[in-house]
């Protein structure tokens, strides 16, 4: 059955479907046949399983060539237009054993950060520009502008809307339904965190453009931008959003909150900072709660976490406080949902699961981790282990709380 939304709630076969899923951006890689791991992918699922893990953020899109710095090691899409198989496979076999498991995807199209390629990649296609990689010039402003020019570039966003396309219609190779056709597939994002910056008109062109293109490629599906909202800078990234999400086609609203990135909470002093940045956390939801409710749709928290104890990044470091958050963000859903409010679902990140933390606390520039912290960002930074067994527990409660709470209703 398909999720579908009903107001400000998400439905399945017409009874509430809330959760506490997780990002688990590269299950196609760890997917695939021949560059991936089938064994612990396997693994991997299960133990979701086992926790009440029903929703699963993955991602459908990596561009560039292979053993690109800061990215993904082997591109599904490594020159325009040209796809590597073996991805693509792995993404159809995810698919398949999340259905076999009832879960749902929530498939994110590209990204506007270049550890998986994304816009800064179609840009760089069609232009011959170098991306300028904040990793080398520690100048973030200037990567997020080069960025956001493409959405002034019609030929850029050619080769993204086809790629929209190629996954959208994809035919899967092992169950021969295509992806418009497949229940398992809860919704289509256009980009992980995508920021106005400098271009907030043709941003919004390109969000209209593209959701309207998804919605007649895949109308039983839901579609959402994929962003953080309005982000605690929006002077800057000129995101806003009211007028980001006010069309028909876009479905729910999509928050990511980033308590420690964003200079709220510092691990090495949480006596003293992690109330603050809690009730910051917390009015970030509430204001876009708040828009939700203008609109009449869902929201969904699909991105926060936080480091381990003390900024630790090994996996024998203890995860208190972020057991502590954790439980803090879980209680407001649980609230919403016995309110009938419309924060109505939440993705952890990340998860890292059976695999292992070879460069930790530092960048793995390019290693195949297969954990819950990208390539760019220190290794074992956010990423929640199968050997966390105070989180998963935590996790597992609250599902079976909301599990309980959407049967009261009925």
């Amino acid at each position: 059955m398909f999720i579908k939304v009903e107001g400000n709630q998400f439905l399945k076969a017409n009874k509430p479907y809330n959760f506490i899923g997780t990002n688990f951006w590269y299950g196609a890689h760890l997917a695939a046949k021949q560059s991936g791991d089938r064994v612990r992918l396997l693994k991997e699922l299960d133990t979701l399983q086992v926790h009440g893990i029903t929703n699963l953020r993955i991602m459908a899109g990596s561009e560039g060539a292979n053993h690109l710095p800061y990215s993904i090691p082997i591109a599904m899409q490594p020159e325009c237009g040209v796809y590597n198989n073996d991805i693509l496979e792995g993404l159809d076999f995810l698919l398949v054993e999340m259905q076999k498991r009832n879960m749902h995807a929530v498939v994110c199209l590209s990204n506007f950060w270049y550890w998986s390629g994304g816009l800064s990649q179609y840009l760089s296609w069609v232009t011959g520009e170098n991306i300028p990689y904040p990793n080398d010039t520690d100048n973030w402003e200037k990567y997020m502008r080069f960025t956001a020019k493409f959405y002034t570039n019609n030929e850029a966003i050619s080769a993204y809307l086809n790629h929209v396309k190629t996954i959208i219609m994809r035919v899967n190779s092992i169950n021969n339904k295509p992806y418009f056709e497949d229940s398992t597939i809860m919704s289509w994002e256009l980009a992980n965190e995508p920021y106005a910056i400098q271009n907030q008109v043709e941003y919004l062109k390109w969000i209209e453009n593209a959701s309207v293109f998804i919605k007649k490629l895949a109308p039983n599906q839901l579609v959402t931008i994929g962003g953080e909202g309005n982000t605690p800078f929006p002077w800057f990234t000129n995101n806003n959003s009211l007028t980001d999400y006010c069309l028909g086609c876009l479905d729910y609203i999509t928050i990511h909150i980033w308590i420690q990135n964003w200079e709220w909470y510092n691990p090495n002093k949480h006596d003293k900072t992690y109330k603050n940045a809690l009730k910051k956390a917390e009015n970030y939801i509430n204001e876009h709660l708040a828009i939700a409710n203008t609109l009449n749709k869902p929201v969904v928290l699909e991105e926060f976490g936080v480091s381990r104890d003390n900024a630790g990044y090994t996996k024998q470091t203890s995860v208190n406080n972020r057991d502590m958050y954790f439980k803090d963000i879980f209680n407001l859903l649980l609230e919403s949902v016995k309110n009938n409010s419309n924060f109505v679902g939440c993705n952890f990140w990340a998860w890292g699961g059976f695999g292992n933390v070879n460069t930790p606390g530092t960048v793995s520039n390019n290693q195949m981790e297969f954990i819950g912290d990208p390539a760019h960002e220190p290794q074992g930074w956010y990423s929640v282990f199968e050997s966390d067994t105070s989180t998963l527990q935590l996790i597992k409660h609250y599902n079976e709380a909301l599990s309980k709470q959407n049967k009261s209703i009925l």
